[in-house]
């Protein structure tokens, strides 16, 4: 039998979803960073410190005898019993009665696993402005919809906001606190309210706890505290500097693990096998000493910057979300800074609105004071 058509063009294979994706800004600013003559660059979101020496001799250890092949997809079990056992320190009883783990290649990874099987098109999940880059477009892969609720100008959600936009559609709220790219650390009243918000409706909670450990003013508190049926995601990329290493994971209720996991089987399969044995050393690594130094960063570049720059209350990870000085535009702002061999990032990447940058301080002292000089002679132009 014989057909009279045919795709004329490679882009006549992609799919429609992807559609929705862009270059990641933040991605195009790494991209231009390689070009560039030392710049000062205040652009990554990635530990300057070095994998801690436990973690990297384990995983080489674990090379050696021979730990190179799979591991069974949920997870190394010494692994997943550690994690869950600090999860049970810091959660109530009620919150551990039905809750399963599954290591992921990275938290990324468990975020395309949990978002591929809860969604289906035409599904909402609110999410906040400013959000994480891949919030909306993992929402969009699925053929559901991101529902931006606008945190300006503190960064930190009005609970009463949120409930307006609950809709017959709304099946997943992302939290992210500390946040990225806003370095806010909501309050704990806020975090209730949402998270019982969610159980009173029905909607899965995802808690993207990615920066906990990175909580300066303030404990960390999990929305898991208030809604035992709350997911759970972290990893070791941001708390031991093993952002190359891909090892995340999610621990909820079982029956959404399962799938996870499922989906898992037949797509990431496990994740990295001599990694997860180097994270199991990362479970007894104290981290307070590179905590301490963020913190004081963030103090150093927030007092150097307060006169000339609104940068509001970062309390966690380690960025910094300033608005661009006498009211200009966020990305021509970003633009310029670049041009002075400054990288930070356009705030319209992770928002509606194109008025503020990002700064992440996850930098060398002396990287930190060239880029702090660079922004006070822009903040007088």
């Amino acid at each position: 039998m014989r057909h009279d058509w045919k795709r004329k063009n490679p882009q006549d294979w992609i799919a429609q979803a992807m559609g929705s994706f862009e270059s990641s800004g933040i991605r195009k600013v790494f991209d231009l960073a390689r070009k560039l003559k030392d710049p000062v660059n205040l652009s990554i979101g990635q530990p300057d410190f070095p994998v801690p020496e436990p973690i990297r001799r384990a995983a080489i250890q674990a090379i050696d005898s021979g730990h190179n092949s799979y591991t069974v997809t949920q997870g190394l079990p010494e692994l997943r019993e550690g994690i869950l056992a600090r999860a049970r320190e810091t959660l109530p009883p009620a919150a551990c009665e039905d809750r399963s783990i599954l290591m992921t290649s990275g938290t990324t990874g468990a975020l395309v696993l949990a978002l591929t099987c809860v969604l289906n098109p035409g599904d909402e999940v609110i999410g906040f402005d400013p959000w994480f880059v891949m919030y909306p477009n993992l929402t969009g892969l699925s053929g559901a919809k991101f529902i931006a609720v606008d945190t300006a100008p503190d960064f930190v959600p009005d609970p009463d906001r949120v409930r307006s936009l609950i809709t017959p559609k709304s099946k997943a709220m992302i939290i992210n606190t500390p946040a990225n790219p806003t370095g806010a650390l909501w309050p704990e009243e806020v975090i209730r309210a949402l998270a019982e918000m969610c159980l009173e409706h029905g909607i899965l909670l995802i808690s993207d706890e990615i920066y906990s450990i990175f909580s300066y003013d303030g404990p960390f508190i999990s929305p898991a505290r208030f809604n035992p049926q709350a997911l759970v995601i972290d990893g070791f990329s941001k708390s031991h500097a093993m952002t190359g290493w891909r090892v995340g994971y999610a621990h909820g209720p079982t029956r959404l693990i399962e799938e996870m996991i499922k989906l898992q089987q037949f797509t990431f399969v496990c994740a990295p096998s001599m990694a997860q044995h180097g994270a199991i050393a990362a479970l007894n690594v104290d981290m307070s000493a590179e905590v301490a130094s963020y913190r004081e960063r963030r103090d150093f570049i927030r007092r150097e910057l307060a006169h000339d720059y609104d940068i509001g209350r970062p309390g966690g990870a380690f960025y910094l979300y300033v608005r661009a000085p006498h009211g200009r535009n966020g990305s021509e702002f970003v633009a310029e800074a670049i041009n002075r061999n400054l990288l930070i990032i356009p705030g319209q990447v992770f928002s509606h609105h194109d008025t503020h940058f990002r700064i992440s301080y996850a930098a060398t002292m002396r990287t930190l004071e060239r880029g702090v000089e660079i922004l006070k002679e822009m903040a007088k132009v």
